[in-house]
């Protein structure tokens, strides 16, 4: 390969053998999805760098929510670089993560959740001839369109791709509707070519880079759902779900049903459930309408791997004066948010206290606004224990409840007002 006049040899070992044959694909769509683990975000990154220096080739890199790509996507394209030493050949903008080779093309970031910004963006030479969305599963349709518009124009001769990689977690998708279910995908079926799309399955199997420990984690899911999805990176099929009264919404379209302006974000609750290595920091922002009985969630912070200095000072950000309900289980993080100079106050949970926290907020409408990916995520997921037979028991499933837990925290006192109606004596 070649970088202006640099020579690099990448060897063939630093890749997943099931990647090598999409590495100079040029179908016009590209899919790669699959289970957690399956090294699929690696080798995108990696084709990135490879087909930069290759020269010739723009990248536009998106996520839905653009702040969750720094943590993400453009450190596993650095990693890359550092990796295959050729920290000399690329410049890194320490402002926007913009990357540029030494010979002048580019991977761009951008978050979806700004078009106007995304209309605004050029690379420095030439066009946009590559562009991917991590976490496809985020984003909609319209955002797919809105970056193929970015595409025109440039030299006819080069080809244009546009990758969308993801963990397949609903087959009631449009993802699943448009790409797949026109060609009669199988559950046992790992690559399809044809017609300008490629799609590759991949799982933890394929991943060679993985630890005995990481393999097993997989292996010993017990949940079907999970084990499906995540495990074996079949399309998911959801039943038992908790929560079926929520809706999402661009909360700043004037012309939305669910229109919410900032000055109007006036009746707020936050909550915030903690976290660090491998479960995150979670806090939804939300206004209730209590007349309508409708939640608002406008924001959300989720991130892991934040000191509590660092969560005082990413919530700081957002709270401005306002009170957070914070998980009672952790009274030293809350004395330290608290000498941060953040109103932060234990829940008092007690008996029962998360069935009649759901049964409350399934009372409501939780109104997401579209930005708040990972709160859609949990709603979509939050289901109830099955036994052998399939069939529900009444016991939430203690997981993707991050956000949720924080919900729940800050409605509380809105809750102990209805307390008797309920579970009378709850909270003594």
């Amino acid at each position: 390969m070649y970088s202006g006049n640099v020579e690099v040899a990448v060897d063939n070992a630093v890749f997943n053998p099931v990647y090598l044959p999409f590495l100079e694909d040029m179908a016009r769509m590209q899919i790669l999805f699959g289970g957690s683990s399956s090294g699929k975000s690696v080798f995108l990154a990696q084709r990135d760098v490879f087909d930069l220096m290759k020269g010739g080739r723009n990248f536009l890199v998106c996520r839905q929510v653009g702040r969750t790509l720094r943590g993400s996507v453009v450190e596993e394209i650095k990693k890359v670089i550092r990796e295959w030493g050729l920290s000399d050949l690329f410049d890194i903008n320490k402002t926007d993560g913009t990357i540029t080779c030494g010979n002048g093309y580019q991977i761009v970031f951008s978050g979806l959740d700004d078009v106007e910004k995304l209309k605004s963006i050029t690379p420095q030479k030439g066009v946009f001839t590559d562009a991917r969305i991590e976490e496809a599963t985020e984003c909609d349709k319209d955002a797919v369109k809105q970056i193929l518009k970015r595409q025109r124009g440039g030299d006819a001769t080069v080809p244009k791709r546009m990758t969308l990689s993801f963990n397949p977690i609903l087959q009631s998708h449009w993802i699943y509707e448009e790409y797949f279910k026109g060609i009669a995908w199988a559950d046992d079926q790992t690559v399809y070519q044809g017609d300008g799309l490629s799609i590759l399955k991949t799982t933890y199997r394929d991943n060679k880079f993985l630890t005995p420990d990481d393999r097993a984690d997989l292996e010993n899911e017990t949940d079907p759902y999970y084990y499906n999805v995540y495990t074996l990176g079949q399309w998911g099929v959801l039943g038992n779900v908790i929560f079926s009264n929520w809706v999402v919404a661009d909360l700043a379209d004037k012309a939305s049903e669910y229109y919410l302006p900032e000055a109007e974000r006036t009746n707020r609750r936050i909550g915030l459930d903690f976290g660090f290595s491998s479960d995150p920091a979670a806090a939804p922002f939300t206004h209730y309408d209590r007349a309508h009985k409708r939640i608002y969630v406008y924001d959300e912070l989720y991130e892991r791997g934040l000191t509590n200095d660092m969560l005082a000072e990413a919530l700081a950000a957002r709270l401005g004066g306002d009170m957070v309900k914070a998980d009672s289980a952790e009274p030293k993080s809350i004395a330290e948010l608290r000498l941060k100079g953040l109103r932060a106050d234990p829940v008092k949970k007690g008996k029962d206290s998360v069935m009649f926290g759901i049964q409350w907020l399934q009372q409501q409408t939780i109104v997401v606004d579209k930005n708040c990916v990972n709160m859609r995520n949990e709603l979509s997921q939050y289901k109830w224990r099955e036994d052998s037979a399939g069939n529900a028991i009444r016991q939430p499933l203690d997981r993707n409840n991050h956000l949720i837990d924080g919900l729940r925290y800050a409605y509380e006192d809105d809750m102990l007002e209805a307390r008797v109606e309920y579970l009378p004596g709850l909270y003594r």
